[in-house]
């Protein structure tokens, strides 16, 4: 445990020393001294996440030092921007391939992080030559084959996913729960207008220290949806939470039990009632559910009678896996059993949700068809053959080929939360909103058939006894006087008219949808000349991607099969150059064939030129950002770390109305931005009472000081 002011006086102090040598010493011997302030952080106060940017500036500073490059792609894959090592690895190998004996590997894995699967399994089997021919070799820095082959096994899937997304809307929950810092586990009441989650924000945190990582201790916080709005989550206080770690698992569908996980006994799994608005006091789940090793996840169904949760208890297949409990007549948990190995497997199984029909259930595996990391998968159990079905993955852009865990679904199966590291993200971790479609989940429950095996007593219906008639004596008939008959009226009778038959209704013949062929063409635009980038089309407002092919050259290919008129991103990222976020309308898709070609010309980082950061919202009368802002701050940090030598100013531009624009670094070297608040002096526009005006100049601006 450190003092949060100590640690931030430590690496104020260890930076001013690397600061003022940059200032008196070559680049070479300035690179030194902050890997030296890096490996400091690291083996003094394990906190990686703080010395990955110096590292990394020590790399770029002086890209022969392959020490310093080797320890920045390795702190970039043990954090954040697992995608960017590849630059690092590389300097390494065309160095020295002998640095480190998986060096071909770790270039493998970064390109599987950046989603580019075929640069991955290029490197995957170059590795894989290289470790047949040293067979014999024992180092510690060998990666068996099989790791090799469940990598490339996991990139032949994720190309698979990539190029059919699912039609998902995936969209930051906001900034009232999502902070700066790692925020996840959501879980919801039935109703929805109840979030429990937990994070390791400073703000509000219990404890006044920093665990050992030089970040907050865990704690649990919570949200209530008030006029369908998330109110800014607040912490849930010291009587669930504790001093240190605190992290909640699950919530009942009624939201008056809330389930958390402690460091007892390994890590077991405690409760908390609700009463009159008050937790109270966590107690250990009645039973066997808790033992001497790790209990890390939980579920409960809707009637609170059966649960599942993850431990690495003897027993199991290998790591973690998901086991089953239901209550007895005492109140306390037992029969527990393995979900067996159709669902489990030899790696960690964690994080299940059963859903609201009691059938259908979530969890995420580092096994099974996964495309790296923990995937989420479905599986459904069918009373009738009491089993569950094969575990289905929910695919690509929920599961991604880092860690996807901690899902759960609404009652209703149109949406579901849980939280990931995406390109619109506060932080780190962030809780996202998932839309699901109709029809991608089965919501209705399995009908348990008739069990057969059980014999039944049918019971023969009651008998009446037969009641003879009883006899009338017989009359003798009594004779009526004869009658004339009375002659009717003669009356013509009309044939019916004839109707004309119809001919039966023809339906008319549905048109086929054909998809809308949307081509866009990146090109430098100084000579023209194509540019391979990274390029992705999303709706603007629901973020569902659009699949994607590309075909060389600079030419990307997207489908758009949204039959109606739509709003979308489209974003370009190329190293060198300014990155692109447009917004594009697209009309819908008819049954008639329509290619639409669009080119991006793409602008050199070219010192002295100024960009707008166009996708950039505030709130009225404030300098602070709206969640749809960090979309565009977040290329911005990208662009300065594929390109290390870039320096920029940061130029806040803000009329009469409001205050100086927001200004923000996140993980970059401060010596890269310059900021500069330039108010209400630089106007394009009148500030008068016109709203657009305003608007358009309450701007912010990069300039290119070096690159």
């Amino acid at each position: 445990m450190h003092s949060i002011r100590c640690v931030l006086i430590f690496s104020a102090l260890s930076l001013a020393v690397v600061i003022q040598g940059f200032s008196q010493q070559d680049p070479k011997q300035t690179a030194r001294e902050y890997m030296e302030v890096a490996e400091g952080m690291i083996s003094e106060t394990k906190a990686i996440d703080d010395a990955r940017p110096l590292m990394a500036a020590a790399a770029d500073m002086d890209t022969t030092f392959i020490k310093a490059n080797y320890e920045a792609g390795h702190l970039h894959l043990l954090t954040i921007g697992k995608d960017l090592a590849v630059k690092y690895f590389l300097r390494v190998y065309r160095q020295d391939p002998d640095y480190n004996f998986a060096i071909l590997y770790w270039i493998g894995k970064s390109y599987q992080f950046g989603l580019e699967f075929d640069k991955a399994v290029g490197f995957f089997n170059l590795y894989k030559e290289k470790l047949t021919k040293k067979s014999n070799y024992q180092g510690k820095d060998k990666i068996d084959m099989a790791m090799v082959d469940r990598a490339i096994f996991e990139c032949k899937n994720g190309k698979e996913y990539v190029a059919n997304p699912g039609n998902f809307s995936i969209v930051n929950i906001g900034r009232e729960i999502n902070s700066e810092f790692e925020d996840y586990g959501p879980v919801l009441n039935e109703k929805e207008d109840e979030i429990v989650f937990t994070t390791r924000r400073r703000d509000d945190n219990l404890n006044p220290n920093v665990d050992i990582d030089n970040k907050p201790f865990e704690d649990i916080f919570y949200s209530k949806k008030t006029g369908g709005k998330w109110e800014f989550a607040k912490n849930i206080g010291p009587i669930v939470n504790t001093p240190y770690h605190c992290s909640n698992l699950a919530l009942s569908k009624d939201g008056k039990t809330l389930f958390i996980y402690k460091d007892d006994g390994g890590g077991d799994i405690y409760y908390s009632i609700l009463t009159n608005g008050e937790w109270a006091e966590p107690v250990p789940l009645p039973g066997i559910i808790n033992s001497s090793f790790e209990e890390k996840s939980i579920t409960i169904s809707k009637d609170e009678k059966t649960l599942y949760f993850s431990s690495n208890r003897p027993g199991g297949f290998g790591g973690l896996d998901i086991y089953k409990a239901t209550k007895d007549s005492k109140g306390e948990w037992s029969n527990v059993k393995n979900l067996g190995n159709l669902i489990n497997t030899e790696v960690d199984e964690d994080g299940p949700f059963i859903d609201y029909d009691d059938v259908t259930l979530y969890f995420s595996s580092e096994g099974h068809k996964g495309m790296g990391g923990y995937d989420i998968f479905k599986t459904v159990y069918n009373p009738q053959k009491n089993e569950w079905t094969d575990p289905v993955n929910l695919g690509y852009p929920i599961n991604t080929p880092d860690d996807d865990v901690f899902f759960s679904s609404a009652s209703d199966g149109k949406r579901a939360y849980y939280s990931s590291v995406r390109d619109d993200g506060m932080g780190y971790t962030d809780i996202y909103v998932i839309t699901i479609p109709e029809g991608l989940k089965n919501t209705e429950p399995v009908k348990a058939p008739v069990d057969t095996a059980k014999t039944v007593a049918v019971k023969e219906p009651v008998k009446e006894p037969v009641k003879e008639p009883v006899k009338e004596p017989i009359k003798e008939p009594v004779k009526e006087p004869v009658k004339e008959p009375v002659k009717e009226p003669v009356v013509t009778v009309k044939e019916p008219v004839k109707q004309p038959v119809k001919e039966p209704v023809k339906e008319p013949v549905k048109k086929e949808i054909k998809p809308i062929h949307y081509v866009v063409n990146v090109v430098n635009m100084a000579d023209k000349t194509p540019i391979n980038a990274k390029v992705k089309l999303a709706g603007l407002k629901d973020n569902i991607i659009v699949a994607s092919t590309a075909s060389g050259n600079g030419v990307y290919e997207f489908k758009v099969v949204s039959t109606k008129a739509k709003d979308y991103r489209l974003s370009v990222e190329a190293e060198g150059f300014v990155f692109q976020n447009q917004s594009v309308k697209i009309a819908g898709a008819t049954d008639k064939e329509n290619t639409i070609t669009k080119t991006i010309e793409m602008r050199k980082l070219i010192v002295g030129d100024s960009h707008v950061l166009h996708n950039l919202y505030f709130d009225f009368d404030k300098a602070s950002l709206k969640t749809e802002s960090y979309n565009e701050l977040n290329k911005l940090e990208t662009m300065m770390l594929q390109n290390d030598k870039l320096m920029v100013e940061i130029g806040g531009h803000t009329d009469s109305y409001g205050t100086k624009a927001y200004i923000t670094k996140k993980g970059i070297d401060a010596r890269r931005i310059t900021a500069v608040g330039y108010g209400k002096t630089k106007p394009l526009a009148s500030n008068d009472d016109e709203e657009e005006g305003r608007e358009l100049n309450r701007r912010v601006e990069f300039k290119v000081l070096n690159n």
